[in-house]
């Protein structure tokens, strides 16, 4: 079977921030693996060879089910009955066998019958949804191979321990697998672990040098080798083992296992042999079985039943103690209602068994004080409102299409019971997709466009000001006037940012380009060349084109390229590129090509621009003495960038001859000559959730790593914070008295800081905390 794409002759590991990646010459000692915890042996390529015990694993096939044919029956009646209200009527009508029941067994069975029927027929059907989803993910091809170098699509359920299987890009894996090779030269590949641990940011995994010649499907028609290696655990992040292949051990690590329900990306392909399969791989193990959930109003309700079974027990008793006081003192006086059989239950000599005869008679003929219809409404409702959840329109993605999916009803009254919510700033409450927005080049700022931070907080300064102004007139002043009087005081119109860049007119607005914001016409469209320190933005383009790992690919629609990334950082560092005309077009094994409709065709080694020359992302400390002459200027652009929620990153650069390079290596000293300040914008529709959530009461708090000034912008932005909300600064001690005082010094002081706080009256209802931690 061919491949049927052209395979990308790239050595990874030969680009600057993938040298770590380099196979160490020095071969390191295989990995000890007696004692418990590592019995599992994997025969690569030979899956014939886990058919029989010990060497038997579990099948790929999964289940998140909570029932099965066999024990659905049990598990739900078991469930039915644990209900107080159920079991109850269960006893009853074990009752109404009897002869002492007021009523035919038939009235009393039916109407528990239909109620217990009706709740396990929506929990056979919910559970088959979830049987269907499952068949859906167990029915999914994957290209495996079949012998002789010929790879074939097989269910994943059908896939074995053993089996050399076939992912292609934007693929998820069927299975833990051990990386072979990859599309790329050096076994480097990128790896996305959203559905894992959340993280949206790509893996890098990489394979052992001595797989790599197994790169096309031919290669595998006669490979073999042995996998000894850690027995299935749920830790995602470790992995211990050893694999021998032609005669040599060769240790593994977890940079060289693809885990299951993780996807391939911006990668073409990869090879790898499963090792672990169906609840034996990483993420079944960190799976739970689906437990029996029962709500708060469910089990008020038992309370609530508890409280009415003792008034009816309570009802029943007096009645029958007045029945058997009746039945000894006045029965031989009623010569009209003798009984037939003298020895039968109103026997005037034994009125205690006429009495508890008449209690049970008494518990089944009041047993209408307990509500058994109570419960099947309640399920039907919940069914109707989980048929509503999946079908709510303002519940769907539209740039996913999936809808919400209420697995279970159990738990629909749960939902709006949250009393506190805790969250981080990036990828919750931010895209995690960067936007080019500003830059500083040779010490002069560029970008007049505002990020979302800077208009919250251009508003909120306008609003404080107002409220002040309108304060001191006593409000007699009108609100332009209290604008003229602050811009006069301030030296300018500073709260006008907003509308100055907005107030294009919509036949000059460009479509919005995915991942550049910028604005600003010094530097568009060849403008930078009429401006000073031409060559240093030449510089500074050339190093966002050139210095990155990602891959170009032709949109053969638009005729642009695209850029497959390991950060979205870099991503708006090459689309930035390419709109300033410098486009990243071609990456070979020793070069790479860069189109700029400027300066025409700029083709340099690469050992002269990225790896060994230098051109790279810095911190100043890099920086070598000539190399500081923008050191100010960067440095307060670069704050005031962080002050309004841009993530930044200095540009320097250093050409080197490749006899220069070793001693450069070791120092660093770049020069310094810009830096970049892209911005994660808020989700669609976060600051308006966050502030009916705030508005039903909810304690929201937000962690993030900014300073406290760029947080509390923040805040505003997302609406975490409001106008009216008094603020609590917390601060710790400096880093010199952190660094003396102990971590219960610390505390105290902070404890201080909130008593005092509270004291003032500050912290009332309404009132918003900031915490900012420097050391």
């Amino acid at each position: 079977m061919t491949r049927g794409r052209i395979r990308a002759r790239l050595r990874r590991s030969h680009l600057h921030p993938f040298s770590c990646l380099r196979p160490n010459a020095n071969n390191e000692e295989p990995h000890s693996l007696s004692g418990p915890g590592f019995s599992r042996i994997v025969h690569c390529n030979r899956p014939d060879r886990h058919l029989k015990k010990p060497l038997k694993y579990c099948s790929n096939y999964i289940s998140t089910t909570k029932y099965n044919i066999a024990t659905f029956l049990p598990k739900a009646l078991y469930e039915q009955f644990y209900r107080v209200a159920n079991f109850y009527f269960l006893v009853a009508a074990g009752l109404s066998l009897t002869a002492v029941a007021p009523f035919s067994p038939v009235s009393m069975i039916a109407p528990l019958a239909f109620v217990v029927g009706i709740s396990m027929l929506k929990e056979a059907l919910e559970d088959w949804r979830r049987f269907a989803q499952d068949m859906k993910v167990n029915s999914r091809k994957a290209s495996v191979h079949k012998g002789d170098g010929v790879f074939g699509y097989k269910p994943w359920q059908k896939i074995q321990v053993g089996d050399v299987v076939k992912v292609e890009k934007d693929q998820f894996f069927p299975a833990d697998l051990l990386l072979l090779s990859a599309s790329y030269d050096d076994g480097v590949s990128y790896v996305e672990t959203m559905n894992l641990d959340g993280e949206t940011n790509l893996k890098v995994k990489r394979s052992l040098e001595v797989t790599l010649p197994l790169e096309d499907d031919e290669a595998f028609k006669n490979f073999t080798g042995t996998i000894k290696c850690e027995d299935p655990n749920p830790s995602l992040y470790t992995f211990i083992g050893n694999f021998e292949y032609e005669q040599q051990v060769y240790p593994l690590d977890p940079s060289q296992i693809l885990l299951r329900d993780s996807k391939l990306r911006n990668t073409a392909y990869v090879y790898g042999v499963v090792i672990f399969t169906g609840f034996d791989s990483k993420v079944m193990q960190n799976s739970t079985k689906s437990p029996s959930k029962r709500s708060k109003i469910e089990k008020k309700m038992d309370k609530i039943i508890y409280i009415l079974l003792s008034l009816l027990l309570l009802i029943s008793s007096i009645s029958s103690i007045g029945f058997a006081v009746k039945i000894k003192l006045q029965m031989p006086d009623w010569w009209y209602m003798q009984p037939l059989n003298p020895d039968s239950l109103y026997d005037p000599n034994q009125p205690s068994k006429s009495g508890l005869a008449h209690l049970v008679t008494a518990l089944i003929l009041y047993g209408y004080l307990i509500p058994i219809s109570l419960y099947v409404s309640i399920e039907i409702v919940k069914v109707f409102q989980a048929r509503f959840i999946n079908q709510d329109i303002q519940m769907y993605d539209e740039e996913s299409g999936n809808t919400a999916q209420a697995r279970t009803s159990n738990l629909n009254e749960e939902l709006g019971q949250v009393d506190t919510i805790l969250s981080d700033k990036t990828g919750t409450l931010t895209c995690n997709q960067m936007d080019f927005l500003k830059c500083s080049i040779a010490g002069t700022a560029y970008g007049i466009r505002s990020s979302e931070v800077e208009v919250a907080a251009e508003k909120q300064m306008a609003m404080d000001l107002e409220e002040q102004d309108t304060q001191i007139t006593n409000g007699s002043r009108c609100r332009k006037s209290a604008h003229n009087s602050w811009e006069d005081s301030r030296g300018g119109p500073e709260i006008e940012l907003e509308s100055v860049i907005t107030s294009k007119c919509e036949n000059d607005q460009k479509p919005a380009i995915k991942g550049f914001s910028f604005e600003d016409n010094k530097l568009m469209d060849g403008n930078w060349l009429k401006e000073p320190n031409t060559e240093v933005i030449l510089l500074f383009f050339r190093i966002l084109a050139i210095c990155q790992t990602a891959v170009p690919e032709l949109n053969e629609e638009t005729g642009m390229f695209t850029y497959e990334a390991e950060s979205p950082d870099e991503a708006a560092f090459l689309v930035a590129a390419r709109e300033f005309g410098f486009e990243f077009c071609k990456r070979t094994q020793s070069s790479r090509v860069q189109n700029s409709q400027f300066v025409g065709i700029y083709k340099q080694k690469e050992a002269n621009v990225c790896h060994r020359a230098g051109m790279r992302m810095v911190k100043f400390y890099s920086c070598a003495k000539n190399g500081r002459v923008y050191e100010t200027t960067t440095a307060k652009h670069l704050n005031d960038y962080g002050e309004v929620g841009l993530r930044t990153l200095a540009l320097a650069y250093k050409k080197l001859d490749e006899s220069e390079y070793s001693a450069w290596n070791d120092e660093f000293d770049l020069i310094l000559i810009g830096a970049t300040a892209v911005e994660d914008k808020l989700q669609k529709g976060v600051p308006q959730c966050i502030d009916k959530l705030a508005q039903a009461g909810l304690k929201i708090w937000v962690l993030t790593g900014d300073k406290m000034e760029t947080a509390i912008n923040i805040g505003f932005s997302c609406s975490l914070l409001r106008q009216g909300m008094k603020q609590i600064c917390i601060t710790v001690m400096n880093s010199d008295a952190v660094a003396q005082e102990s971590k219960q010094a610390v505390k105290e002081n902070i404890s201080m800081q909130i008593t005092n706080a509270s004291q003032n009256g500050q912290a009332g209802k309404g009132s918003a905390c900031c915490i900012c931690i420097n050391y």
